[in-house]
């Protein structure tokens, strides 16, 4: 596999979490043009709020509840409506996931630094 192509399943690779109310959250890592897209939808002034910010990336790194897809939201309503969805159950289910997988990249990363991709530790 490519150094591109491995890039690019990462990117749309989902996983999924189960939040304390049962529900099964399906996730993907948001690629930079999602957080574009993002900041566009937040305005302006929220785009600068970092609670608010971090709150709506989590919410919409979420692509499906219950295997029942998610449309990604577009307005700032649309991103609120999703975080009240979610509810504090699915966002810290959401976070803890996410938090997970930062620590685990960050450890590989270290595993691995200045070592080209086969090369023995």
């Amino acid at each position: 596999m490519t150094p591109t192509t491995t890039i690019l399943a990462e990117a749309v690779e989902e996983k999924s979490v189960v939040d304390v109310l049962g529900r099964r959250l399906a996730l993907r890592k948001l690629t930079a043009l999602d957080k574009l897209r993002l900041l566009k939808a937040a305005g302006s002034e929220l785009a600068m709020n970092q609670p608010w910010l971090s709150m709506a990336m989590l919410a919409v790194s979420v692509t499906a509840i219950d295997d029942v897809p998610i449309p990604r939201p577009s307005t700032e309503a649309q991103i609120e409506a999703l975080v009240g969805r979610l509810g504090d159950e699915g966002i810290e289910a959401v976070a803890d996931t996410i938090g997970s997988l930062i620590d685990t990249n960050e450890a590989v990363l270290a595993a691995t630094a200045g070592n080209l991709p086969g090369t023995p530790n």
